[in-house]
């Protein structure tokens, strides 16, 4: 297993294996969301209190599921490459970044646009919002710091150390809502077990849906390590041969 683990940390054999890979990753992704989007959008049924309001659900609830899940993806990178200098790991968690900024942003707004009809505001201070909030900080510090240090190797080590730092925030921002008295309902992921509260026809295209984003995910993840992996291996001499080839 380590042996895989380390060759699959090296930049060539990740070129090669993720260039296969990648068709399987988009079809899969597009089939994901045509059945997701129009099952969550038009032919879900609309909530009894919330009415058409709980279609935001199918975009909030992913997105606020993959900005927490791509924060500990690029943590847990950092510190394999702070452990074992795997340049690749370096790779991924500055990938990962922008990616997670995005998808914090979306649940953030998406949160917004869902709490003005259900709460009769934009925005609150509450628990669940406000860490939220901090992890988009988090995302856009890693982004700052990794790009303002021009040593690479430099720069991914303290960004790696930031993002380690700022991943105690992920339990927060999902125990909030039982810590401390908030105005955000309950954790999602409990209703969305069998015989929970949400009902089987609302359950299921939001499970798609999070399939979708998760699949969009590794396939943008994938793409942008790659260029991240072309400009870093520019000069080897792989990368001058494949060129050459070409």
């Amino acid at each position: 297993m380590w042996v895989w683990f380390h060759k699959l940390g090296s930049p060539r054999y990740f070129w090669g294996f993720s260039q296969k890979l990648m068709p399987w990753l988009i079809m899969a992704c597009c089939l994901a969301f045509l059945i997701g989007l129009p099952w969550a959008l038009v032919f879900s049924p609309a909530d009894y209190q919330q009415g058409e309001t709980v279609r935001i659900m199918y975009i909030h609830v992913p997105a606020a599921m993959m900005s927490m899940m791509i924060y500990v993806v690029m943590a847990s990178a950092g510190a394999v490459n702070l452990i074992w200098r795997i340049k690749l790991a370096e790779l991924v968690a500055a990938a990962s970044a922008p990616i997670g900024a995005s998808f914090t942003l979306l649940a953030l707004i998406t949160g917004s646009l869902w709490g003005k009809p259900m709460w009769g505001t934009w925005w609150a201070w509450d628990a669940r919002l406000t860490s939220e909030l901090i992890l988009l900080f988090l995302y856009l510090g890693f982004i700052a710091l990794y790009n303002a240090i021009e040593d690479r190797r430099s720069a991914g080590r303290a960004a790696a150390i930031l993002a380690l730092v700022g991943v105690v925030n992920i339990p927060i921002i999902h125990y909030s809502v039982e810590w401390w008295f908030t105005l955000h309902q309950g954790p999602t992921t409990q209703g969305m077990r069998v015989g929970g509260s949400i009902d089987p026809s609302m359950r299921y295209p939001l499970f798609t849906m999070m399939i979708a984003f998760n699949l969009f995910y590794v396939m943008t993840l994938i793409k942008r390590t790659r260029t991240l992996v072309l400009q870093q291996e520019r000069n080897s001499g792989w990368v001058r041969e494949m060129v050459g080839s070409r």
